[in-house]
């Protein structure tokens, strides 16, 4: 099968498009993005620098990666930011985006009750401390929505070799904040990235028991959704907020967003 063809700006063309467009045009985009990215905070604090150096408002789509993914399938976004990357890759191969650039990347951390009573803290790697999760029939609280955060909790779980189900299995279908706030309810275990816990305020008896294992990297990507399949997408300022949050300008707004002295996202632009 012949692969779609990509429709490409470069950074100049994407802002020349955009400057000779009128103003009515030039009022907003629309981003699909993962919770994590609005539940940290971080578009709170790059979304207005972006807006007062270009004049475009993004309008942001909260969802897990999958939701957001097929929110720019339907053409609902003009532009997709998750942290899914075969997905990703297979949203740009199957025609639906133009083409993926890295953008930062964090990582996920296993939390759960600070008494740890699956013993999570002597885990030798993820798989080995999802085991014990099962092993001990200890409460586990999932996001449950296809996700990048519940895609990356499912290649555990296969790792593990184990298939979750049971009464300590907690599907919440939810965001990661929502999901986060059970979990500290129960109490009980749960995969989270980093910047979103790092800005969770409502932790109770939880804290970070596993970390550290590289198969818990977390890198996010940005697609234009592609306007030779949805016409209406804005493609010249969805292009020029990808060719910003990619520059340097757009990397520095990244690094300089932490909580409590640390930095949450890492500039991953190639």
């Amino acid at each position: 099968m012949a692969q779609p063809r990509r429709f490409i700006l470069s950074a100049a063309s994407s802002m020349a498009l955009f400057a000779a467009l009128p103003a009515s045009a030039q009022e907003f985009i629309t981003v699909a993005s993962t919770t994590s990215t609005e539940n940290s905070g971080l578009f709170g604090h790059i979304l207005p620098i972006f807006q007062a150096e270009t004049g475009i408002e993004v309008r942001v789509v909260s969802q897990g990666t999958g939701q957001a993914l097929e929110t720019g399938r339907r053409g609902d976004a003009d532009v997709v930011f998750v942290h899914a990357r075969a997905q990703e890759e297979q949203f740009v191969t199957d025609g639906y985006g133009v083409q993926r650039f890295d953008v930062m990347y964090n990582d996920f951390v296993i939390v759960g009750p600070n008494d740890d009573p699956a013993g999570l803290r002597d885990a030798a790697d993820a798989a080995d401390a999802m085991a014990a999760i099962a092993g001990a029939g200890a409460s586990f609280a999932s996001r449950g929505d296809d996700s990048g955060t519940h895609v990356a909790e499912k290649a555990l779980w296969a790792a593990a070799g184990i298939e979750p189900a049971g009464s300590w299995y907690l599907s919440t279908g939810s965001g990661m904040g929502a999901t986060l706030n059970t979990a500290a309810q129960v109490p009980a275990y749960a995969l989270t990235d980093r910047g979103t816990w790092l800005s969770f305020d409502n932790r109770a008896g939880l804290e970070i028991v596993f970390e550290g294992d590289p198969v818990l990297f977390n890198p996010y990507g940005i697609i234009l959704v592609n306007p030779e399949r949805h016409g209406h997408v804005k493609a010249a300022q969805g292009q020029a907020f990808i060719d910003w949050i990619i520059s340097d300008t757009g990397q520095a707004a990244i690094a300089d967003f932490t909580v409590g002295g640390e930095q949450l996202f890492f500039p991953d632009a190639k």
